[in-house]
Formats: C-alpha cells, sequence, structure tokens
C-alpha cells in the first residue's frame, strides 16, 4: 500500500506513476477526496470531545439541580452527535482503505518505460542454446512415453490442466525441491515450512487481494484461501509485528504447493505442463532495510542465476517494463530458461523489490537501533525456482535420441541410483 502522505503531498507523482503502469489515474482524486472527508470529520469529532470534557467538568461543579439537568442533556445530545461522526468517520475511514488498496506500487527510476510485455528489456543472455542432433521430442510426448507423465489420469482425477507424476518423474520433482532448498540455505536463507492455507487478512498483506480475487481458490465455509505462492505466507509471518534492527536482514526460502484459477485457452502455449492451476515452487523472500534493499535485490538475482548455473541452464534475465510490472512490484526481473524441444523461453522466476508496499499492508516494520520510532522495511520475493518449468527444460535439454534423459549431476544424490531416466 502506498504511503498516504505522499499521495497527499505529491499526487502528480502518483498520477504519472499510474499512467506509467497503464493504469487510470482516478482513484487518486478520490483518495484526495476522502482523505480530506477523513480528516474534517477527525477535527469535528475532536471539537466535540472536547466539549464533552469541558462539559462534563462544568456538570461536576454545577450545585442546581435544573442547571446540572439541563448541561447532562446538552452533553448527551454532543454524545449522539459524536457518536453520528465516528460512524461517519468509519464508513469514510473503510472506503479510503478500499481506494487505497487498489492503488499499485511506484515503478522504480530504473524500470524502462513500456506499455506491455513486447517492450521488456533482456538485460543478459548466459550460455548458448542447447543444439540436439536428433529431432527432440517435446516433453508432452517424451513424458508419458517414459511412463513420468499421465495427463490422462490427472484429467480423471480432477479436470483439465491437471497431470500425475509418476517413477521417477516423481523423484525428479522431489529432488528439485530438495535441491533448491538446500542451495538456497547454503545462500544463506532459513527453511521454512509454512501453511498452504491461510487467512483473508495474510493474503491482503502480501498484496493479493483485492486485485487478485478471482484467481484465488477460497473456502468459502472458512476465511481461508489456498496459497497462490509462498511469498504470501513468508510475508505473513511478521504481520503486525515490530523486528529489532539487530536481526535484520531475515532471507527465508520455502517450498509450497501454488494454487492459481488460470484463464488458458487451447494453443501451444498451455500444451504439457507449461500451465496449471497446481504446480510445486520454491520462494526466496527477504525483509531488509530500506537502505540495504538495493543489494538485497542483487543477492537474489544471483542466487537464482546459481539455480539455473547449476542446473547446467541457458538462461536469460529479462527485465519488465512499467506495463509490465506486478501490482506490488518496484522493480522486476524475470529469468527465463531455454527448452530445447519447445523451442522457447520459459519463465521460472520474477525477482521482485517491493519496497514497503508489503510492509505498510501487513503493518511490518523495525526499530532502529538509536531509537526513535519504527519505521517500515522493504520486502523482496523470487522464484528459486517454479517447478513445472524447470522439470519441461531438463526433459527437453537431457534427453538422448533413445528417449532416455540424463538426470543432471546436482540431482543424483537425491534421485537414488539413478542416473538416466529410460522408456518403460
Amino acid at each position: 500500500m502506498l504511503n498516504i502522505n505522499l499521495i497527499r503531498e505529491n499526487p502528480d507523482l502518483v498520477r504519472e506513476a499510474l499512467k506509467k503502469r497503464q493504469e487510470d489515474s482516478a482513484p487518486v482524486d478520490r483518495v484526495l477526496e476522502l482523505d480530506a472527508q477523513r480528516r474534517d470529520l477527525i477535527q469535528d469529532v475532536e471539537t466535540l470531545k472536547a466539549e464533552r470534557n469541558a462539559g462534563s467538568k462544568e456538570i461536576s461543579r454545577t450545585k442546581d439541580p435544573e442547571a446540572r439537568q439541563a448541561k447532562i442533556e446538552a452533553m448527551r445530545a454532543v454524545g449522539d452527535k459524536i457518536s453520528n461522526i465516528d460512524e461517519g468517520l468509519r464508513q469514510v475511514q473503510a472506503s479510503l482503505d478500499a481506494v487505497m488498496s487498489t492503488l499499485p506500487n511506484i515503478p522504480d527510476e530504473r524500470t524502462p518505460l513500456g506499455v506491455d510485455e513486447s517492450e521488456n528489456v533482456i538485460i543478459k543472455t548466459v550460455g548458448e542454446k542447447t543444439k540436439l542432433d536428433f529431432d527432440p521430442k517435446p516433453h508432452w510426448d517424451l513424458g508419458p512415453e517414459l511412463g513420468i507423465i499421465d495427463f490422462e489420469r490427472g484429467v480423471k482425477l480432477t479436470g483439465s490442466r491437471f497431470y500425475v507424476l509418476s517413477g521417477a518423474g516423481a523423484r525428479l520433482q522431489r529432488a528439485l525441491i530438495a535441491f533448491m532448498l538446500d542451495l538456497h540455505i547454503r545462500q544463506g536463507y532459513t527453511e521454512k515450512y509454512t501453511p498452504f492455507m491461510v487467512r483473508t487478512d495474510t493474503v491482503f498483506g502480501a498484496g493479493q487481494l483485492p486485485k487478485f480475487a478471482d484467481n484465488l481458490y477460497k473456502d468459502h465455509e472458512e476465511d481461508i484461501y489456498f496459497v497462490p505462492t509462498a511469498e504470501v505466507p513468508l510475508t505473513g509471518l511478521h504481520m503486525d509485528e515490530i523486528i529489532p534492527e539487530e536481526e535484520l536482514p531475515l532471507y527465508y526460502t520455502a517450498y509450497t504447493p501454488c494454487f492459481r484459477r488460470e484463464k488458458m485457452s487451447a494453443g501451444r502455449d498451455v500444451r504439457g505442463i507449461k500451465r496449471g492451476h497446481q504446480f510445486d515452487k520454491v520462494e526466496m523472500y527477504m525483509f531488509v532495510k530500506p537502505d540495504d534493499s538495493p543489494a538485497a535485490f542483487e543477492k537474489m538475482i544471483a542466487d537464482a542465476e546459481a539455480t539455473c548455473e547449476e542446473l547446467g541452464f541457458t538462461y536469460r534475465i529479462n527485465q519488465l517494463c512499467t506495463g509490465d510490472l506486478g501490482f506490488g512490484a518496484s522493480i522486476t526481473y524475470d529469468i527465463e530458461i531455454w527448452a530445447a524441444a519447445s523451442q522457447e523461453w520459459l519463465e521460472v522466476s520474477s525477482i521482485s523489490n517491493v519496497t514497503d508496499f508489503q510492509a505498510r499492508r501487513a503493518n511490518i516494520r523495525y526499530r532502529p537501533e538509536e531509537g526513535g520510532k519504527p519505521r517500515f522495511l522493504h520486502t523482496l520475493n523470487g522464484s528459486g525456482l517454479g517447478m513445472p518449468r524447470v522439470m519441461i527444460t531438463i526433459l527437453e535439454n537431457y534427453q538422448q535420441a533413445d528417449s532416455s534423459v540424463v538426470v543432471p549431476e546436482v540431482l543424483r544424490p537425491w534421485m537414488g541410483g539413478i542416473d538416466v531416466i529410460r522408456p518403460e
């Protein structure tokens, strides 16, 4: 959530930020209107409360019964006015909070201007595209042939866009999760195992509500959402807390399944396991002091790159432009890996500095060592990595002419002696 003081003191900056994001700037005017109403009501109610306090003192000093009763009646009327204004204030505050919750973060000055994803900027490419000396099979053909991906039973169990991993496929998925968590622990992150369901205020604090309500799975009998990403519970870990400065930075990593109501149409883009309503992901998350967030952002990028490098992937870093920037992000780098058979770049990580946007929504602050009032900290998040597209790339890049797949060396400690996945 944005700082109300920023909107109040520099509304044109916020309007310009929304324009860069291809967003309507009208909510800024509504925020200013509601904020003015709120401040007027606060002033009115404080004046009336001061009058009531003074009246109460007069009542205690008044000896004449009739005069005393008249003052009591007058103060009762003042109390009714206060109650009415308080109710109006609650309504105005709720309206202001609702509008404020729809405003995205301010883009970092380093974020390039652009209308949509076509104007994102490739920062660098590492490695050469994998070239095989035979006609490689896409994972949607290779997986069933190896007996490790079962699309038909996934559809039978749940429906379109679900699948079952079997045997070495299930083990490969588990190996990837363990490898990534262990790598991130070596990089300085603390592993967390969080609930896969969280309450509404947790989802709101992470910036998923109200904007992404249609993409979330909810238990409508309970105040519980299935997590769309581990970023949500990791944000919520310190919701409404004040963290001592000496405990910062906090680096967390967590594995969760992710549940999202994806709107998908038929076509090449959604064939196989590239997109689904449920997928596994290992997340990186940071709580840092504001001055430290640029360096933390660079660290997280390097940590995600290390994951790609250890898996032997060719990858590139794609900086998102203002028109493609996520709701809470101020700057985002996507990491994409090359899949040899699909012949496409697959996004496996979005690394974002969210500045104090989530911290304000979730009320997460730190207390400076030198004293003074608590301050909002900065949060950063990034996938380390998203599992299905990593699976795709391993199957397509490491396949052999006989349709077998060589297991990347870094994953073999978790594969129970399986170095090569062969057709059944």
